[in-house]
């Protein structure tokens, strides 16, 4: 008898040892991962931004565009940030807080008065200003492989309705347990019986913290008592306000595309097109009320179990004194309205963004564009960049409607670029912009043809020998290649032209004058003015990169047009 009870005592002790390390393990797992980095935040890509000045060519159109690409909302008054209100040319923004790449603007509120496509006048505060910036787009971010994406929010920033829906409605007693509620379990298990179906869960805030933070989804025993002690361990060492942020900003609130939406802040951006201040009392009980299930209750996609779900809320709020049954009446009897998924403020450009990561991977470990939440400002203009999407369309309709079988056939590809800085303006890899994949832009290579032929006039021309007066023979070329064969080109339409201008050779795109002219001013300069045009791309002294039997990308076409373009 004495020895089994020995044996049980040291079983007892060795229990209580292995216990007491795991905790000390559990302990320290907690306080390294939440005193850290709480969360690898990509990098936020955004286009540039539109500088309002005197004298600048903008159209009322481009304005109205841009302002509701970037979620502003039309208010009479324009009475606070992410808001304008327009009468006639008159035009007053009130433009949000933002942190720029020189620094942080406060929020400004200004007059604009556009007059024959330009700006006439800008003011603030009742003066003349120079100069200001509204805040850039959005156009996408460098995730990491997990692909979360969030918009950090304070406690304080956050809407106090907000987190009184969340406590009620997930954590009724979160101010008063210990991260574990025994109470919290036994009066959810009672709610869901009487309403007959699942009303409420009876994890506790800080348990769903930890899961979505620490662990899996995985449902095990195991894995829940790991749970309980690690939402003890959390209550231990940190603050009740502490846990509700970090809450705030890990939950999982829904999907767009490839990113995960993850907290309230990207969320209330993402649905409803505005800051998680400017919500209102409908919009907060739907945020809410997707914490239960992200997709079930997604307001886009299943908008009257949404509402359903929300009213729900709204009815949990006004019994808790939250807010009034008149407050409650109104809200609930409003439309469930989101913003358009797929406006500009919430859509990314996979084409440029491709072109921006692999230049950005030069100065940057890839790592760091994933997980440190820099901000990078770049070139892409939105303004233009909706321009080249519509021609593309357009062109690619118009093609399509000569011959039916062509029909979601064709491809395209676009690159814009300014003329003085060389800056990418616009860039289309697809005739689907929003499609990530092959990037027809950068990675298409086809032989540019007659594309060639300005270079091979240009190196003439630099010769000294030429100008644009100068006489040229068109007629037959025969050059015999290493294995024999011959080269012969010929013009589009089969005809010689005998002595001509210099200048007819190329604006008449004649093969033959273009091919002899070539020979002449010499293979390799052809290819030395290739690469002095910003080429990277290996050039044979073929004669056949005459007249563009070399394989380039658009890219590489516009790099080195751009060079002519700015006159070097």
């Amino acid at each position: 008898m004495r020895t089994a009870f020995s044996w049980l005592l040291r079983l007892a002790v060795v229990g209580v040892a292995v216990l007491a390390v795991w905790l000390v393990y559990l302990d320290a797992q907690v306080r390294q991962q939440f005193d850290g980095k709480k969360w690898t935040l990509p990098a936020k890509v955004y286009a540039r931004p539109l500088s309002l000045y005197p004298g600048q060519l903008l159209s009322a159109e481009q304005l109205q565009a841009e302002l509701k690409w970037a979620d502003y909302r039309e208010a009479r008054g324009a009475d606070r940030p992410g808001r304008y209100y327009r009468d006639g040319n008159s035009w007053v923004i009130y433009r949000r807080a933002f942190p720029f790449w020189d620094g942080r603007e406060p929020a400004r509120r200004i007059e604009v008065e556009l007059r024959d496509g330009r700006v006439y006048r800008l003011r603030e505060n009742n003066a003349d200003a120079p100069l200001i910036r509204m805040e850039p787009q959005y156009i996408g971010g460098i995730f990491p492989a997990h692909n979360e994406d969030r918009e950090l929010v304070r406690l304080e920033d956050v809407p106090p309705a907000l987190v009184a829906a969340l406590v009620i409605t997930e954590d009724k007693a979160f101010f008063e347990h210990w991260g574990i509620s025994f109470r919290g379990i036994a009066r959810a298990m009672l709610a869901n019986v009487k309403a007959g179906r699942f009303v409420q869960g009876g994890s506790t805030l800080t348990q769903q913290l930890v899961k979505n933070f620490f662990l899996t989804n995985e449902r095990t025993l195991p894995r829940k008592i790991q749970e309980a002690f690690m939402a003890l361990l959390l209550e231990l060492h940190y603050s009740k306000e502490e846990i509700l942020q970090a809450y705030l900003n890990e939950v999982y609130l829904g999907q767009a595309g490839r990113r995960s939406i993850n907290g309230f802040g990207l969320a209330a951006r993402f649905y409803f097109g505005k800051s998680v201040k400017e919500l209102d009392l409908g919009e907060v009980a739907t945020l809410v009320g997707l914490v239960k299930g992200a997709s079930y209750y997604n307001p886009r996609r299943n908008p009257e179990r949404a509402k359903e779900r929300r009213d729900l809320i709204l009815g949990l709020m006004a019994d808790n004194n939250v807010i009034s049954d008149a407050q409650r009446i109104q809200a609930q009897g409003k439309p469930l309205l989101t913003a358009d998924s797929n406006r500009a403020g919430q859509r990314e450009y996979p084409a440029f963004l491709e072109l921006a990561r692999a230049q950005l991977q030069r100065d940057y470990r890839l790592e760091d564009l994933q997980t440190e939440g820099l901000h990078i400002f770049t070139t892409l203009d939105p303004w233009m960049q909706h321009a080249v999407e519509e021609a593309a369309q357009r062109q690619l309709s118009a093609l399509e409607k000569r011959d039916a079988s062509l029909k979601d056939q064709l491809e395209t590809a676009a690159v814009i670029t300014s003329v003085d800085g060389g800056e990418v303006r616009a860039l289309l890899g697809s005739r689907k912009p929003e499609f990530f994949g092959f990037n027809r832009a950068l990675a298409a290579k086809r032989a540019i043809g007659s594309l060639a032929k300005p270079v091979v006039y240009l190196t003439a021309l630099e010769s000294g020998r030429y100008n644009w007066g100068s006489i040229i023979e068109d007629k037959q070329v025969s050059v015999a290649g290493p294995g024999g064969q011959l080269w012969q080109p010929q013009n589009y339409d089969h005809k010689s032209y005998g002595k001509i201008p210099m200048v007819d050779g190329l604006a008449r795109s004649l093969n033959q004058a273009t091919a002899r002219l070539g020979m002449t001013v010499g293979l390799g300069q052809v290819a030395d003015t290739f690469k002095r045009l910003g080429l990277s791309a290996e050039v044979p002294p073929y004669p056949s990169i005459l007249l563009g039997a070399i394989s380039l990308s658009p890219f590489d076409v516009a790099g080195m047009y751009q060079t002519i373009a700015s006159q070097g």
